[in-house]
């Protein structure tokens, strides 16, 4: 096991320099700079542009500026908004808690009802079947801004229940003001996992494997148990893992919807306004958010199946 954990951190490794070199280096491809943002489109004269220029560093070649770059971003310093006027980590200290809770909140509604939902369709043909098959195709249908604007208006205004802006306070207040965003973001993913579960689900039930430990006497819960849902678990979790990285990506969408003050919404403003420092900083931290995710999953495909450790060190 120790040897495939240091197979799969050397590879996240590898992938966060190679992108963090792809993230630095493809702003300075997209048009304008920074001291054009700085200026404001005004007249100014070349001296002051140099000093702009000497102030930002620049001037230095590209590999400079990225090597220093990188070494900031290792201390947690990285650089300083021309926006805001004030560092790049104060501003995302300051948002990544609302944008964390969001996800976090909007994995486990994937997970618990999505898991959920696709294991009693697959267990359980039927009406019960259909109604999660009809849902789940609403569910991925239905765009996540127009969800967004549905359950703001029959949850929040017309029926009161949950507010429909700002992030709240405490532990408490954030899961009353964050319910209406994490369904709102959670729902394709989780009409997509439901499916997928079901479908996974269904062919284990009716496999070989499964058959055989029936014509054997062995007790139908315990077939399901160690037969039909272990094995579905591999596609499952892969499903699970790509959409739950995939929330911090798509959460800008919700935080507009709910004017919440994440990091999401931070890079849009950031992109409108030509922030490079703090595009390339939430571009960063989301590489490493789906890196770290990735990880996960494959950690759990080697505790739920140890084929999977024992072909990797193979």
């Amino acid at each position: 096991m120790l040897y495939y954990l240091a197979q799969r951190v050397l590879a996240l490794v590898v992938i966060l320099l190679a992108t963090s070199f792809t993230v630095f280096g493809g702003l300075y491809l997209a048009p304008g700079s920074p001291e054009q943002f700085l200026v404001q489109g005004r007249t100014v004269s070349p001296e002051v542009l140099a000093s702009i220029r000497e102030q930002y560093s620049l001037d230095d070649p590209f590999l400079v500026r990225y090597v220093d770059w990188l070494g900031g971003v290792l201390q947690g310093d990285f650089g300083r908004s021309l926006a805001y006027r004030q560092d790049v980590s104060d501003l995302i200290t300051d948002r990544l808690p609302t944008t964390l809770y969001l996800t976090a909140y909007a994995a486990v509604l994937i997970v618990v009802v999505g898991v959920g939902l696709g294991m009693v369709a697959g267990l359980r043909p039927g009406w019960l079947d259909n109604l999660v098959l009809f849902g789940s195709n609403l569910g991925f249908a239905v765009p996540t801004f127009f969800a967004a604007l549905l359950l703001m208006s029959v949850f929040g205004v017309t029926l009161g229940w949950f507010p429909v802006f700002g992030s709240g306070e405490g532990f408490l207040g954030r899961l009353e003001h964050l319910t209406l965003p994490a369904v709102a973001l959670a729902l394709p993913s989780l009409a997509v996992v439901a499916r997928i579960t079901r479908t996974a689900v269904r062919e284990e039930r009716e496999s070989e494997h499964a058959e055989a430990a029936r014509a054997r006497g062995v007790r139908a819960r315990v077939v399901v148990r160690r037969h039909v849902l272990r094995n579905s678990m591999l596609p499952v979790t892969t499903v699970s893992g790509v959409h739950i990285a995939a929330l911090f990506a798509g959460a800008f969408v919700v935080e507009y919807a709910f004017t919440l003050d994440g990091i999401g919404a931070l890079l849009v403003g950031a992109i409108q306004q030509q922030d490079f420092a703090v595009v390339q900083a939430v571009a960063l931290i989301l590489v490493v958010a789906f890196g770290f995710i990735n990880l996960v999953v494959d950690l759990l495909y080697g505790v739920i199946d140890p084929r999977v450790r024992l072909g990797s060190r193979a």
